[in-house]
């Protein structure tokens, strides 16, 4: 499967709207609203107000799903929560298309943004995200990426167990 990333746009919004209120998808992310509620959480970030970098996740030439990343050091409750150094880079994803689910494409997905678009930043020393530890499929897409698990921290917004893992990026010593 080819597997790419375009900057999401708001007329992507009704379908990561939709996507939000599938089932496979609700359970991670949360009841999504109404419309207008996504479009307020997701437009400031599509218009610059907020530092969170969003993209279609799209296969074989279809949008399949949503990725986002932003610089952990912008949100200082959250940086605070994790406990990470500056220029760590935050990463949140999910497939929308449940036929797409089980078929390793996580992995994929992870593996190739992050060296596209996260490293594509030279000051980022290290990439994050904190899947909910239930989430085993998310755990082993990650782990399968190159992430390891770091440590275990209680989300105060869903009062859950999450997994901190974390990616450093590899510098090569100077020739």
């Amino acid at each position: 499967m080819d597997v790419s990333f375009r900057p999401l746009t708001e007329a992507d919004l009704p379908l990561v709207h939709e996507w939000l209120g599938r089932e496979h998808v609700q359970r991670w992310w949360g009841e999504p609203g109404d419309l207008d509620g996504t479009i307020e959480h997701y437009g400031p970030s599509l218009d610059g107000r907020d530092p969170t970098d969003l993209y279609a996740i799209v296969v074989d030439g279809r949008d399949a799903g949503m990725i986002q990343t932003y610089i952990v050091a912008d949100y200082p409750e959250y940086a605070a929560l994790i406990g990470v150094e500056e220029n760590v880079a935050g990463l949140d994803l999910f497939l929308g298309e449940r036929a797409l689910l089980g078929r390793g494409l996580g992995t994929e997905i992870i593996g190739r943004f992050v060296s596209e678009v996260v490293w594509a930043r030279d000051e980022t020393v290290a990439c994050v995200a904190d899947p909910d530890v239930d989430n085993v499929a998310s755990l082993r897409a990650f782990e399968k990426a190159g992430f390891e698990r770091v440590r275990e921290f209680v989300d105060p917004e869903d009062g859950r167990l999450h997994a901190l893992v974390r990616q450093n990026r590899i510098v090569s010593p100077a020739a």
